[in-house]
């Protein structure tokens, strides 16, 4: 991650663990640029430029931005890892079962998601 802040609801991130570490630890192996930990909805999220492209829904699951057509697709394409509740359908957001997909998936999903939410000139001038 391109700023990382020193705490994240008084703990630091350093201390991070459980599930969301792996994801805050695939982020920053991107080099995604102006992404920072924050909350969204009262879970653990990242950000960028202040607006969430992921966040944890519970222990197990993991929100996740993305355009309406890709979503469908994935949805379609790997039940076992998409899927999406009542309160999703319809909104750019997807669930991913975290414990079943693996650090590539995950990157890639975390790099589209970032799409989405960046500025667009930002996310022209990064190059995955």
């Amino acid at each position: 991650m391109s700023h990382r802040p020193a705490a994240h609801d008084g703990m630091p991130v350093a201390d991070l663990d459980g599930p969301f570490a792996r994801v805050v630890k695939l982020a920053e192996r991107t080099g995604l640029p102006e992404v920072s930990l924050g909350t969204s909805y009262g879970t653990p999220a990242l950000l960028v430029k202040g607006k969430s492209f992921v966040r944890m829904k519970d222990a197990e699951t993991l929100v996740v931005m993305c355009a309406l057509e890709e979503k469908e697709m994935l949805l379609e394409l790997d039940p076992a890892l998409f899927f999406e509740t009542d309160h999703y359908k319809g909104w750019p957001a997807m669930l991913v079962h975290l414990q079943a997909i693996d650090d590539a998936s995950l990157t890639q999903r975390l790099i589209a998601a970032w799409r989405e939410k960046a500025p667009r000139k930002l996310s022209a001038d990064f190059s995955a």
